[in-house]
């Protein structure tokens, strides 16, 4: 942590997933570690306030290896889209732009978040 305090404007950035807000078959083990993760970004960006940022990205179904089971073939694909109200998944790029976002400069004023990238996914019930 000292290496942090050292740094210029230093940021945290962390992961979650979508899992935390939606009850979703078998995935507690992940929906309790990710809501652990949520809860430390919220304490620690209290905490560690005056020295650095902290936040979080809670992503969807994004098509790496990860999800390949779940996308592996186009009538999973075509129930993941019309799952999302935006008829979409995330592309791993969409996550990268958003870290990338996270950690820069330009978004100083950020901190204690957590960034849902869920095409609507846990925001609309459609």
């Amino acid at each position: 942590m000292d290496v942090l305090k050292k740094g210029h404007q230093p940021a945290i950035l962390l992961f979650s997933t979508v899992a935390t807000k939606l009850g979703m078959p078998f995935h507690a083990s992940v929906a309790a570690s990710k809501s652990a993760v949520e809860g430390l970004v919220k304490s620690l960006g209290a905490e560690m306030t005056t020295t650095l940022r902290i936040n979080a990205i809670a992503p969807t179904v994004t098509d790496t290896d990860l999800a390949s089971k779940l996308l592996r073939n186009e009538k999973m694909i075509a129930s993941i889209t019309e799952r999302h109200p935006l008829k979409k998944f995330l592309k791993p790029e969409e996550v990268a732009d958003m870290a990338e976002f996270l950690l820069s400069e330009k978004s100083a004023s950020i901190s204690g978040q957590i960034f849902k990238l869920d095409y609507g996914l846990v925001s609309f019930k459609m």
